[in-house]
This record gives C-alpha cells, sequence and structure tokens, in this order.
C-alpha cells in the first residue's frame, strides 16, 4: 500500500518532532490498532498505512525527501521494499510477528527489516518475484538529447535443471508435517498488553509449505540460479535526477507458476563542468572582459545543443541574466523545452602596464561626447582602450 495521507499527521506528531518523540506515538497507535487487539474492519490498514508513515520519518535520509517534496519525493525515489528497507524497528519485538505477518507476505521481505519475515512468504502458493533496483548513472547531454542503453542486471532466475523446484528432476517436493502444507505455525504469547496470538513463517519449511528431500544439485534445492542479464533502457528526453523507470517483468523470477517482478532503474544525471540544471532551464556562467560589456559583443555560448551566438549589449552589468530561448532541458511531460540561462561574470583585470593604466584613467575623467567616440576619422577613449586590453 501507499498512503496520501500526511505521514506527520497519521502518527499525530508535528512536523519539528523528534525521533524519540515519533517512535513513542507509532508504538502507542501500533499497540491500539494491532490487528489481534482491534476487530475494527479497517484495524488492520490503518496498521499498515501508521507504519509506512513510522518507515519514512524514522530514517533521516527519507525523512528529508519527504519534507522538502511529499509524497511525491518518496513516490518518484522509492519501491514498496525500499521504503521499509532499513527501516528502525528496533525496540518494537512485541511487535514483530504481526508486523512481518502482515508485510512479510505483501512485499516479499525487506532485505534489512531485520526480523520482520526475513523475505519469505507467509502463505503457500505461487509467490510473485522481488522487484529490482539498477542504480543508473547518465550525462547530462543524455538527459537533454534521450539515450538507449544496455544495462547488465544479475538476478534470481528459475533453475533450468528442475524448473525452479527444487527438487531433484524425477522427483517431488514433499508436504511439510511441521505446518501440514501451509506454511505458517501460531503462537501465543503473553505480553505486557495482554495475551497475543500471532502466526508466524514456519521455521521447518520457511512458508513453502513443502519440504524437499532431495534436493536438485544444479540449484541446491533453492529453485533459483544467478543470472547476469542484458537489458535495454530507453532515457526518455527530460530525464531527470532521481526519475524511476519502471521495466515489467524484469525483476526476479517468482516461484512456478508465479509472475517474475519488474525492474526499476533509478537515473542519477551526473554533473556537467560547464552547466547546472534548475528545473527544465540550463544555466550557464559567461565569462568576459570589460571592454566587451561596455561596447557590446558577439560571443559564441555553448549550450547542449551546440554553440550559439549571442549579442552583448554595450554597458552589460556584471551578473545580468541573458537569455537564449529554447536552449533548455526538452520537457518530459510535453512539447518544447526550458530556456538556457547565461549568467555574465566581467573579469576584472589584475596586472595592468603603465599605458592601459593611463587610459583607464583619461577614460574615467571623459565625459560623453568629449573624447570617449571617435572624431573624424580618429580614435576615442573606448577604442583605445579596446585596443589595449583585447
Amino acid at each position: 500500500m501507499s498512503t496520501t495521507r500526511d505521514y506527520y499527521e497519521i502518527l499525530g506528531v508535528s512536523k519539528d518532532a523528534t525521533e524519540a518523540e515519533i517512535k513513542k506515538e507509532y508504538r502507542k497507535l501500533a499497540m491500539k490498532y494491532h490487528p489481534d487487539k482491534n476487530k475494527e474492519p479497517d484495524a488492520e490498514e490503518k496498521f499498515k498505512e501508521m507504519s509506512e508513515a513510522y518507515a519514512v520519518l524514522s530514517d533521516p535520509e527519507k525523512r528529508e525527501q519527504y519534507d522538502r517534496f511529499g509524497h511525491a519525493g518518496i513516490d518518484s525515489r522509492y519501491t514498496q521494499e525500499d521504503i521499509f528497507r532499513n527501516a528502525d524497528f528496533r525496540g518494537f519485538e512485541d511487535l514483530e510477528d504481526i508486523l512481518g505477518g502482515i508485510f512479510g507476505g505483501s512485499f516479499g521481505g525487506f532485505g534489512g527489516f531485520g526480523g520482520f519475515g526475513g523475505g519469505r512468504q507467509q502463505r503457500r502458493g505461487p509467490v510473485r518475484g522481488s522487484d529490482l533496483r539498477y542504480d543508473l548513472n547518465i550525462t547530462l547531454e543524455q538527459a537533454a538529447t534521450g539515450a538507449e542503453t544496455t544495462i547488465n542486471v544479475p538476478r534470481a532466475e528459475s533453475c533450468e535443471v528442475c524448473g525452479g523446484t527444487g527438487a531433484k528432476p524425477g522427483t517431488n517436493p514433499k508436504t511439510c508435517p511441521t505446518c501440514r502444507g501451509s506454511g505458517q505455525v501460531t503462537h501465543a504469547r503473553n505480553t505486557p498488553f495482554g495475551r497475543f496470538m500471532s502466526t508466524t513463517t514456519c521455521n521447518m519449511c520457511h512458508g513453502t509449505g513443502e519440504i524437499i528431500e532431495d534436493p536438485c544439485t544444479a540449484c541446491r534445492g533453492t529453485g533459483k540460479q544467478k543470472k547476469v542479464r542484458k537489458i535495454s533502457v530507453k532515457i526518455p528526453k527530460g530525464a531527470d535526477n532521481g526519475m524511476r523507470l519502471k521495466i515489467r517483468g524484469e525483476g526476479e523470477d517468482g516461484s512456478p507458476g508465479a509472475p517474475p517482478g519488474d525492474l526499476y532503474v533509478v537515473i542519477h544525471v551526473e554533473p556537467h563542468k560547464l552547466f547546472e540544471r534548475a528545473g527544465d532551464d540550463i544555466l550557464y556562467e559567461l565569462p568576459i572582459n570589460f571592454t566587451q560589456a561596455a561596447l557590446g559583443a558577439d560571443v559564441m555560448v555553448p549550450t547542449l545543443h551546440g554553440k550559439v551566438k549571442m549579442n552583448i549589449k554595450p554597458g552589460t552589468q556584471t551578473h545580468s541574466i541573458l537569455r537564449l530561448k529554447g536552449k533548455g532541458m526538452p520537457y518530459l511531460h510535453g512539447r518544447g523545452q526550458g530556456d538556457q540561462l547565461v549568467r555574465v561574470n566581467v573579469r576584472t583585470p589584475t596586472k595592468l602596464t603603465e599605458e592601459q593604466k593611463e587610459l583607464l584613467r583619461k577614460l574615467d575623467l571623459s565625459k560623453e561626447g568629449d573624447q570617449v567616440k571617435s572624431t573624424k576619422g580618429g580614435k576615442g577613449i573606448f577604442d583605445k582602450v579596446k585596443e589595449a586590453f583585447d
């Protein structure tokens, strides 16, 4: 699940709440809506919702993303599995079984979730393959023009020898005698909050409901083999940092009869030596000398689409922003593209000859129409200064 409600509102805490306050409120709400204790129809959904909110707000990195961009910052960067990976659920041992029972079967494990199901399915039957994440670095030019590339993805695929059953060809798995094929066992536990019945994964069959007495030698009874597959990825024009591309069916294989997971390719745009991106616009710093700023000039400016000529008007001040229309990033969802914003930096010389100093003094003393402009074919101060500094 993925809620659209404000995470802080769900837990009833302020946006400047400390980690301890967030943890305290989550524990209080989790015990209130514990599905084994609260029999209201929506108790389990509320429990899931508050657990998702806690998983985000207890992780400093995810909390920062959420504070800056809201749900868009979470949904665009993390899969459901990623949201719960490395979440700080330490100290919730009394909730461990119910967390594992609810989330372990829904997401197929959290890797770093720490004891809450461990990636094993909580019920017998075909299990969908796990989703995978691949981080792909691209250049700003590739983001601007779009690109197609091939990536090598390591993943678990069904064993070609046993067909994914894990049993040696010619043999079949047996029904687990501990859980009688259900993949689950039920425990009663006394806690400070009362007596709870919890259902956990069977330790004998690890939730499959079956025991392999004669395992396949190729996969050692796992039913899976590690492979590296070449997968083509199309990067759309205007791709931005943190963007996720979903490639259906390219995750890990599921159990026999179940579909594979999906592959999420997360885009990382590398820093550029000349340009900086600001949304759909591109920023560029253009150094010019002060005679170009004073007299004006035509200069060649690099863009993501090649060099273009740009006019510097006379009297241009340093840090002025000039705009090159349509020379920015393509719009990701629509036609057209942003602009390139050129910030002019007028360079002041640090070493001057005596001739240059004298010309600058004359320029400072001159008045409009007096020695500034050329007269009768002669050269004015501006022209002499330009010659001296070019």
